[in-house]
C-alpha cells in the first residue's frame, strides 16, 4: 500500500478487479486515442472537472453514433438471411427478422439492425449471380465501401462468383471471411450412406477441401468457417465471431461484442470488461452537478446518468424482458426458468429510491480518492480524487455492473446447462 494525501492507495500489486483480473497500467479506455487521454489531462490540470465533462460527453455521443456495416453476401440459397437473424439472436418468425426462404427473397440491400443496439446493422445483399444480378453488375450496384467487413456464404464450395467477390473486397481493401454454411445438413447427409461417422474427421475433409480450392484460386491461407446457422452453438460460429472482434478496430469491436448474444459465460465476461471502461466517463460526467440530498447521507451523483447507464449495461447484458425471451426461444427453455434466476433490484424498474438504495451499499465501502487510479485510465489519474460526486457515481456503478454481470452469467449457465 502507498500512502498519499491523508489516504491509502492500492499498488496495482494489490489491487485486483472485482471478477479477478489484475488491473495494470496499460489498461486504458482503447476507446480514446493517446492524444485524447493526453488532452484529457492537460484539461482537468487547466479548467477541472468542468471542462474535462465537455471532452467526455462529446466521446460518449460519438460512440453512440458510431456505425458497424456487415455485408452477408453469396449466391443465393446459400441461408444469407438465416446467418443474420442468428447472429442477432433472433428466430425467423420474431419482430425484425430477415427474411429467409428457399428462393432469393432479397431485391436490395436491405438492412438489419441489432435488437437491443441500433447502431450494429447487418446488410442481406441480392444473392450474385442470378438473372437480377449478374456479376459483372453487382459489385457497383450493391456499394461495397459503406461496409466494414464482408462474409461471403456458400453451400457445398465457393464458385467463380463467390471468387470473384472475394477479389474485388480485396481490392478495395476491405476484410472477408469465407462461410460454408449448412455443414449441419452435409453431416446428415453423410450420415444417411455411412451409418456411423466421426463428425470431427467429416468436418476436417470439408474444411481441407475448401482451404485447397481456395488457394488454388489465389487465396493464401483464407478465413475459413463451417457452421450452421440453425445450431449456433456448435461447428465454427463462436470461432467466427472470435474472428470477427479480433480484426476490428478497438471502437468497432466494442461495438460487435456487445451486440453479440450471450452463447457462453466468455462473450459476457468480454462485454463486462468493455463495459467497465464506460463507468470513469459516466462518473466523470456526474463529477460536476449538484447533490442529491439522502437523510444523514450526501449523494452528490446525477441520478439520471446512474439510471441510464444502469439500464444501457442491462440491455448490452442481454438482462432486459426481450433478449432473456429471445435467449429462452434460442435454448429451448421456458422463459421464466430463466428470470427466476435474476437475482437483485435492477432487474426491475430502474427508480431513484434503487439508486438511493445502492448509495447505502456504496456509501458503507472506504472510499480512496486514488483507489481506481490505475483502473483503466491512469494518464488521468488525478481526475479520481476530485470529488465525492464522482467517486460514489464511480462505485455505484462498480458494483451495478459486477451485479448484472453475475446475473448474466447465471441465466447462460441455466439457458444452456454449462457449469
Amino acid at each position: 500500500m502507498l500512502e498519499g494525501e491523508g489516504f491509502l492507495v492500492d499498488t496495482p500489486e494489490d489491487h485486483e478487479e472485482e471478477l479477478g483480473e489484475q488491473v495494470t497500467e496499460t489498461e486504458t479506455p482503447s476507446f480514446f486515442t493517446p492524444k485524447e487521454l493526453s488532452k484529457l489531462k492537460s484539461d482537468f490540470e487547466t479548467g477541472g472537472l468542468e471542462k474535462v465533462k465537455l471532452l467526455i460527453k462529446k466521446k460518449v455521443t460519438d460512440l453512440d453514433k458510431t456505425e458497424l456495416n456487415i455485408a452477408v453476401t453469396g449466391e443465393s440459397g446459400t441461408g444469407k438471411s438465416t446467418f443474420i437473424n442468428a447472429m442477432r439472436g433472433l428466430q425467423s418468425d420474431d419482430p425484425g427478422a430477415a427474411k429467409s426462404g428457399t428462393t432469393e427473397t432479397t431485391m436490395e440491400p436491405a438492412g438489419y439492425s441489432h435488437p437491443t443496439l441500433p447502431n450494429v446493422r447487418y446488410w442481406d445483399l441480392p444473392g450474385i449471380g442470378t438473372e437480377e444480378f449478374p456479376a459483372a453488375k453487382y459489385l457497383r450496384k450493391m456499394k461495397f465501401k459503406r461496409y466494414d467487413f464482408f462474409i461471403i456464404i456458400s453451400t457445398c464450395r465457393f464458385k467463380e462468383n463467390d471468387v470473384k467477390l472475394a477479389k474485388e473486397i480485396k481490392r478495395l481493401g476491405k476484410q472477408f471471411y469465407f462461410v460454408r454454411s449448412k455443414v449441419d445438413a452435409d453431416l446428415n447427409s453423410t450420415r444417411k450412406q455411412k451409418k456411423v461417422i466421426n463428425e470431427e474427421e467429416e468436418l476436417e475433409k470439408i474444411r481441407r477441401d475448401t482451404f485447397v480450392k481456395l488457394e488454388k484460386d489465389g487465396f493464401l491461407h483464407p478465413a475459413v468457417f463451417l457452421i450452421s446457422s440453425l445450431d449456433p452453438d456448435h461447428f465454427d460460429f463462436i470461432r467466427l465471431n472470435e474472428g470477427l472482434e479480433g480484426d476490428l478496430n478497438n471502437v468497432k469491436k466494442r461495438i460487435f461484442v456487445l451486440n453479440l448474444p450471450n452463447l457462453n459465460v466468455e462473450i459476457v465476461q468480454k462485454k463486462y470488461k468493455i463495459l467497465s471502461k464506460h463507468i470513469w466517463m459516466f462518473a466523470t460526467l456526474s463529477g460536476a452537478c449538484g447533490a442529491a440530498p439522502v437523510p444523514g447521507f450526501s449523494l452528490a451523483c446525477d441520478i439520471s446518468i446512474l439510471i441510464g447507464a444502469i439500464v444501457y449495461f442491462r440491455k448490452c447484458l442481454c438482462l432486459d424482458d426481450a433478449s432473456l425471451q429471445r435467449l429462452a426461444e434460442r435454448a429451448g427453455k421456458p422463459v421464466e426458468g430463466l428470470k427466476a434466476t435474476v437475482k437483485g433490484p435492477l432487474l426491475g424498474e430502474i427508480s431513484t429510491d434503487v439508486i438511493m438504495r445502492l448509495s447505502w451499499g456504496a456509501a458503507a465501502v472506504t472510499v480512496s480518492a486514488l483507489e481506481f487510479t490505475l483502473d483503466f485510465v491512469p494518464v488521468i489519474g488525478s481526475i479520481f480524487g476530485a470529488g465525492s460526486s464522482f467517486l460514489m457515481t464511480y462505485k455505484i456503478l462498480k458494483a451495478a455492473l459486477k451485479d448484472l454481470t453475475e446475473n448474466a452469467e447465471r441465466v447462460v449457465k441455466v439457458a444452456f446447462e454449462t457449469d
